[in-house]
């Protein structure tokens, strides 16, 4: 089957409204139109995606997982108009993902100066899937902080910072001037294999809430500070080592530039 693009982007409003009425509103459609068209939707696809009751929507497991893709395809497809419109505008654009608490602005800046006319982009990467703008298009070069799926990327390492356990301020520990991995034996963790959170908001939600601790990188704790959480050192952690990658057969001028720019400031 060919996949619907227009009730594909229905779907993920609904997905992420968890209401018919508000996604309706969102996409300036009538509520009965946008439900017409996710049960033709469903059943295109011969399955169910949403759970409905009188007052919300939850998604089926064949829904998260749509979810999950549909955003990737979506973004992808978005990317791939902007390059059609640049070519035919001849606007030369330069697009960089980067993770959580990573600053590029020094790099961009210092690319600017040599490459004036070039428009820069900025595309957030998800602490879980860092690689994922590279592979759909969404951005030529990534700075990003290990681990990640390198498989067919070219990566350049530009420096690395300590990891600090993020805590409730209200812990046992948070008086600790520093920790080591021992003391953290039989605490409850929030990380990737236990718990998947969709933003690092949620995760220091969760934190705060005294759901768990979670050990992040010294400039995810600086740039996300807040009076209810408790950064400590722990000495023995593994660092967190940032690196720049791009796709291994990217060849173009800019490209090289702004990597060449971006090894040199970003160590700086």
């Amino acid at each position: 089957m060919d996949l619907d693009l227009r009730k594909l982007r229905y779907f993920v409003s609904v997905a992420e409204q968890r209401h018919f009425g508000r996604a309706a509103e969102r996409l300036y459609i009538a509520q009965p139109v946008l439900s017409r068209q996710i049960r033709a939707f469903e059943q295109e696809l011969g399955c169910d995606l949403l759970v409905r009751t009188t007052r919300s929507v939850e998604l089926t497991a064949a829904g998260k997982q749509l979810y999950d893709e549909a955003r990737g395809i979506l973004a992808s497809v978005d990317a791939a108009v902007r390059r059609v419109r640049d070519a035919d505008q001849d606007v030369r654009r330069l697009v960089v993902a980067f993770s959580p608490g990573l600053h590029v602005a020094d790099a961009i800046r210092a690319f600017a100066v040599r490459h004036p006319g070039v428009e820069t982009d900025l595309v957030p990467a998800r602490w879980w899937e860092q690689d994922a703008p590279l592979r759909d298009g969404r951005a030529q070069i990534g700075y990003l902080r290990r681990p990640f799926d390198e498989s067919g990327l070219r990566t350049i390492p530009v420096g690395d910072e300590p990891r600090v356990a993020c805590m409730p301020a209200t812990h046992p520990l948070a008086r600790r001037t520093e920790l080591t991995s021992a003391d953290l034996d039989g605490e409850r963790t929030i990380d990737a294999p236990t718990r998947r959170t969709s933003s690092l908001e949620e995760k220091f939600e969760l934190i705060a809430s005294g759901r768990g601790i979670a050990l992040v990188p010294l400039s995810v704790a600086r740039s996300y500070s807040r009076p209810d959480l408790v950064y400590v050192p722990v000495t023995d952690a593994p660092r967190a080592e940032a690196c720049l990658a791009v796709v291994a057969d990217r060849r173009d001028r800019l490209v090289r530039d702004f990597l060449e720019i971006a090894a040199a400031t970003l160590r700086h």
